[in-house]
């Protein structure tokens, strides 16, 4: 049975510019809202991932029409008959969880199971369940699976216990179609919420304070179609950053928008890399050793994203000192620490808490991805160790990043994609 894996010779320098995918953690719940629009939505800058894929699949099986073509999806809702998402669809996307809110908007049911994808701890879905019932929506649960139903969809002032970036995208398109204003309170501020925002006004709704703490939402019982651009990618941009701070060289990166990575720049800047920002570019130059980094936690948007920590854990790896990393949103963040490991890193876990002392060097090693973010950064330090690793558990990195081995191979990385038979690893790639 062949397997595609990634074989990565490290210790070459990395130079050059990429023009950074669309984010996606805005594509796929703004294509989900599509469900709420009459008439054909076009999205432009979506980047080619499994996981967009996914949602394809998902939004045709429900009777719309979603064509992809390069980096466009146009998507048309008028013909949707079903409300129902199949287990096996939500199980191969740990996002599917988006498509609640605007089924409920637009049909006033829907019948789901867990949703699945990386397993970074447990994410219930009760907090989407609450905030829906003060919508007037019922749940009831029979035979795995969860059926939500809402005989009048109302607005509702919702206070969240935590900013869950999931639940306050299903509040906002639940609330787009609902009667009356919904007031949402302690909600996610991460710039994905600010993209959902804007695609659902230029939709014709009206929503107000996306980005802040309460944002307030005037429904509509139908929303139009519109033509959008999604954001760039701020995680897949700290990536391309990480991998240049760790392997040395310049790497510039296009499209982006900086402001939305303030605490991750700041960290590599702390790290001893020099960085400059003009308009939408950033310009990245390492040379030399890194150096340590006192103390790294995870937080809600403004805070350090914890998509991000196992990119910087990766670089600090070979950093001169002790740095130390707190995780403070999942509790199963540090699954790609044992592969590091491997590699020769120096990493204690106690808790959710991570110390790295630095090596000189790392060594390559055959790793395993053993989630999105986990396994860019077993790639991250791949491309500044010593000798060949070989990174298998592809999958969980295409579910996220568009041209992984091609961006890096463009930047001058010895990464190549290949396929080996089991039992069999030295077939040419």
């Amino acid at each position: 049975m062949a397997e595609d894996i990634l074989r990565i010779t490290g210790g070459v320098p990395l130079h050059g510019e990429v023009t950074v995918q669309g984010a996606k953690n805005s594509v796929l719940p703004i294509m989900a809202a599509g469900i709420l629009c009459g008439g054909e939505t076009v999205l432009h800058r979506v980047p080619q991932l499994s996981d967009v894929y996914a949602a394809s699949r998902i939004l045709n099986r429900l009777g719309c029409s979603c064509r992809i073509s390069g980096n466009t999806v146009v998507l048309n809702a008028s013909g949707l008959h079903s409300f129902e998402i199949p287990d096996a669809d939500m199980r191969k996307m740990r996002s599917s969880i988006v498509f609640l809110g605007p089924l409920l908007g637009r049909c006033g049911e829907c019948v789901l199971t867990m949703p699945g994808g990386c397993e970074l701890g447990p994410r219930p879905i009760d907090m989407h369940l609450d905030a829906l019932r003060q919508m007037g929506v019922t749940v009831t649960e029979q035979d795995g699976k969860i059926r939500c139903k809402a005989n009048r969809l109302h607005g509702a002032k919702i206070t969240l216990s935590y900013p869950s970036v999931g639940v306050t995208e299903n509040v906002l398109m639940a609330a787009a179609a609902a009667e009356g204003e919904t007031v949402l309170r302690n909600a996610a501020r991460e710039p994905e919420i600010t993209d959902l925002a804007g695609f659902l006004n230029a939709c014709g709704t009206e929503i107000r304070g996306a980005g802040e703490s309460t944002v307030t939402v005037s429904g509509k019982c139908m929303l139009h179609g519109a033509e959008y651009r999604i954001m760039p990618d701020r995680i897949a941009a700290v990536t391309w950053l990480c991998a240049g701070a760790a392997a040395g060289g310049t790497v510039v990166l296009r499209e982006t928008q900086p402001a939305d990575m303030e605490s991750c720049l700041e960290v590599l800047t702390a790290a001893g890399c020099r960085l400059g920002v003009c308009g939408d570019r950033i310009f990245l130059e390492s040379s030399g050793r890194l150096r340590r980094v006192r103390q790294i936690r995870t937080m809600p948007y403004p805070g350090f994203p914890t998509d991000a920590q196992p990119l910087f854990c990766a670089v600090l790896c070979r950093a001169n000192g002790t740095s130390v990393i707190e995780e403070t949103v999942f509790e199963s963040r540090y699954k790609y620490i044992g592969e590091l490991l491997r590699m020769g890193a120096d990493i204690r876990v106690s808790g959710r808490t991570a110390v790295i002392t630095g090596r000189e060097m790392l060594h390559g090693a055959d790793v395993t991805a053993p989630d999105l973010r986990g396994g860019a950064a077993l790639a991250v330090a791949a491309v500044s160790a010593e000798g060949e690793t070989v990174l298998r558990a592809l999958p969980h990195i295409d579910r996220g990043y568009e041209h992984f081995a091609e961006i890096f191979h463009s930047l001058g990385g010895n990464v190549n994609r290949g396929s080996f038979t089991r039992n069999d690893t030295k077939n040419s790639v």
